[in-house]
Parts: structure tokens; C-alpha cells; sequence
């Protein structure tokens, strides 16, 4: 007799699952709007699971019910599914794109989702529509707070209280980051080669002194080298001057008395903003050793979400004829620009990117063949004023005065900035 009541219950079982699934497929014959009301008197109560069954089943009957939709992805959003709330959003914006509402709440879940990119471009896209909307002006601000780019973020902000100046989000935001804008970094950056043959372990330190202006930032280099048991030391200026909106450029100058060096390097790149999160470049490097070696090399990048993706190849001219190499570059971020991690993979030989990997022998170094494998982790530390990063590099080498054969490269690399005002 037990044995036939434990038989019969997953049958019962089955069957109330059944009967279930008939009710979530019967149509929806309500009034709309109190049900709404319904839902999200659930919603507000903590039960936004029995909030979100109603939703959906209303949007069954009303699909274009754009009130609902938008709260039902804001319940998505408040529940972490950002993935959900994005495709609901995505609907009711394609719909409305006029909605001030719909807009918001998008950026928002995309901030949420530490999406900042994406929240930048979503917040790019509501401002055609409304330019001088202050709300979302003010989620740009905070999203390109998150990547780093704080004097953008208070450039918007003083934008926004010059033509309403008793406006108090942006009064309290300013307050908060001018708190909280560090325009200064002092930096120390080290490294070290160990190679499976051939050379002894090599040195890499780098003292940095930056500053973030309204016009870019400006960044004062001493670089400290030792190998072949002979130490030597070269001075450098890097340069990211803005020059119009979604355009900005890199430009260096470094000079050096050791041949550890080149006596001159220089170069320069221009940075463009695309639609879809993508940014391109184009530029140039210059080492002076005895000769000179010219290399040409560009990048297409692409953030998408909390990821993001760049291809660079190198050209470099030569009297062997023309050496090609490229890099992959993967990060994955966590809570902001800072914090993420970082997958590098290298083919071909390229000095700009190897110029302490060799024997300073400059006419066949960029001849020479060399696979590299990089993976580094960076954080932040006491509300983003410390930057900590290490790296773990293994290169497969072509040694440069015996073609054909190889050695292997290991290298570790720390670094540590820390930010003041």
C-alpha cells in the first residue's frame, strides 16, 4: 500500500507541472492596467518573481504596453539579470525612442552591469534624441567616471550648471569629484627576463610622474635598464592631447647615452572614436640606434560590455624587406577601467614591443621569428588611489646570431601607482 502511494506521487507531480504550463499558456483576458498596478505592488513587496509572471503574461496579449515592459526589465535589472533587462529595453527603445524613462532606465542597467562603455554609447545615442537632457548627461558622467576619464565627467558636469546652475544632482556630483579626482600619479614599474639559455637575467625598472589636464594627459618617464652586466638609463615624455570630441592622440620623445637605448625614440598616433564601441588608430614608432628603424602600426579596438578586444599589427621596413607582427589583446573588467584582466598573444617580431628582448644587434633583429604569451591582473586599493598590476609574459625567441635556433623567455613584471590630488 505505500509503496503504491510513493508510485502515484510523481505522477501527481507530473500533472500539476502540466497543469501549470496550460495555465502560463492560457491568453491573457485581464484588464491590463490593474493587473500592472497588481504586479508591482508584488514587485515592491519582494515578490518579483510572481511580479514578473504577470508582466510577461499581460505583454502576451499587449506586446506594446511600453510602461510594462520597461518595469518588467527594470525588475530584471534589480534581480541582476542585466542580459534580460538589455533585450526588453532594447525593445521599448526601438519602439519609443522619444521616452526620456525608457532611456534612463537602459543606461542605467548597463551601469549596473559595470557596462560602462556600453552605457556611454546607449547615453551618446539618447542625446540625439534630447541634447540637453541633464539626467542623462549626468549617467555619461558617471559612467566615464568608471573608465578612468574623470575630467570628461567634469566637463559635462560644468556644462550642465552653466545653463542651470541651481541644478543640485549636478551641484552634489561636481562636490563628489572634485572629492575624489586625483590628477596626479607617481608610479614604479618592474621587471625581470629569465632566459632558458644563452643571456643572463635582465632588469626593467620605470619611474613615472603623470598629470591629468583638461587637455590630456602628460606623462614624464625614467627608465632604468641592466643587462650584459652593464646598467643604463633613458628619459621619456608620453603625451595623449584631447583634440576633438571622440579624437585624441599619443605622441613620445625619449633619448638615452646608453646603447642599452636608442639614442632617439619617437613617435606618434591618432586615436578615432567609432560607432558600435569601436575606436581605430593609426601611427608610427622611430628607434635611433646606428641606424634607424621606422614602424608603422595602427589598432582596431572594440569594448563590448565588460570586455574588451584589440588587434595591432606592425610593419617595419627593412634591408631584408618588410618584417610584419601583430598582437591580440583581450581584458575582461570587473568594476572599472582599473580592475581587469588582461590576455596578450604575440606573433612575429616586432622592437617596439621586443626593443629590450635582444642583443641590440638592429639590423636583423626585425627579422627575427618570436611567439609571446601574456596574462596580467590589475586592482585597485583604498577607493581607487592605489593601481596594482602584475603580469606573467613566456616568449619563444629566435636568438638573433644563431637563425634557426631559439631560447625561451620568462618574465614577471609588478607595478604600483599611486594617485593624489
Amino acid at each position: 500500500m505505500i509503496l503504491k502511494k510513493i508510485t502515484k506521487l510523481p505522477l501527481l507531480l507530473v500533472f500539476a507541472v502540466v497543469l501549470q504550463m496550460q495555465a502560463q499558456k492560457k491568453p491573457y483576458n485581464g484588464n491590463p492596467d490593474t493587473s500592472f498596478e497588481t504586479a508591482r505592488k508584488l514587485a515592491f513587496n519582494d515578490q518579483r518573481k510572481q511580479a514578473q509572471d504577470t508582466l510577461v503574461n499581460i505583454l502576451t496579449k499587449y506586446p506594446n504596453y511600453s510602461d510594462i515592459r520597461t518595469f518588467l526589465a527594470t525588475t530584471y535589472a534589480w534581480d541582476g539579470n542585466y542580459k534580460k533587462a538589455r533585450k526588453e529595453f532594447a525593445y521599448v527603445i526601438k519602439n519609443d525612442a522619444k521616452s526620456h524613462e525608457n532611456w534612463v532606465a537602459a543606461i542605467k542597467n548597463e551601469s549596473w552591469s559595470n557596462s560602462y562603455y556600453d552605457a556611454i554609447t546607449m547615453a551618446d545615442n539618447a542625446l540625439k534624441v534630447s541634447p540637453d537632457d541633464a539626467e542623462i548627461l549626468l549617467l555619461k558622467a558617471s559612467a566615464l567616471e568608471n573608465t578612468t576619464k574623470q575630467i570628461e565627467a567634469l566637463e559635462i558636469v560644468e556644462a550642465i550648471l552653466e545653463k542651470n546652475p541651481n541644478d543640485t544632482k549636478a551641484q552634489e556630483y561636481k562636490a563628489s569629484l572634485n572629492q575624489t579626482l586625483r590628477k596626479n600619479t607617481v608610479g614604479l614599474r618592474s621587471s625581470v627576463d629569465i632566459y632558458s639559455d644563452v643571456f643572463d637575467p635582465m632588469q626593467y625598472h620605470t619611474l613615472k610622474l603623470s598629470r591629468l589636464t583638461k587637455y590630456g594627459s602628460v606623462i614624464a618617464k625614467v627608465n632604468f635598464n641592466r643587462r650584459f652586466n652593464e646598467n643604463g638609463t633613458q628619459f621619456e615624455v608620453d603625451l595623449y592631447p584631447r583634440i576633438i570630441k571622440g579624437l585624441y592622440a599619443y605622441m613620445n620623445f625619449g633619448v638615452s647615452d646608453s646603447f642599452l637605448f636608442p639614442d632617439i625614440r619617437y613617435g606618434a598616433e591618432l586615436y578615432k572614436s567609432l560607432p558600435h564601441s569601436l575606436e581605430l588608430s593609426l601611427g608610427f614608432r622611430s628607434l635611433q640606434y646606428t641606424t634607424t628603424t621606422n614602424i608603422y602600426t595602427g589598432s582596431l579596438g572594440w569594448y563590448t560590455g565588460n570586455n574588451y578586444w584589440s588587434v595591432r599589427p606592425y610593419l617595419t621596413p627593412g634591408d631584408g624587406g618588410l618584417s610584419t607582427s601583430g598582437t591580440l589583446n583581450y581584458r575582461r573588467y570587473r568594476s572599472n577601467a582599473d580592475n581587469y584582466w588582461s590576455t596578450t598573444v604575440s606573433m612575429g617580431f616586432s622592437p617596439e614591443i621586443y626593443q629590450f628582448k635582444v642583443d641590440n644587434n638592429e639590423n636583423t633583429i626585425v627579422n627575427l621569428q618570436s611567439q609571446r604569451f601574456n596574462l596580467g591582473y590589475y586592482f585597485t586599493t583604498n577607493k581607487n588611489r592605489n593601481a596594482w598590476g602584475a603580469q606573467f609574459d613566456i616568449t619563444h625567441q629566435e636568438i638573433s646570431f644563431d637563425p634557426g635556433s631559439y631560447f625561451w623567455i620568462y618574465s614577471f613584471t609588478v607595478s604600483w601607482d599611486l594617485r593624489f590630488k
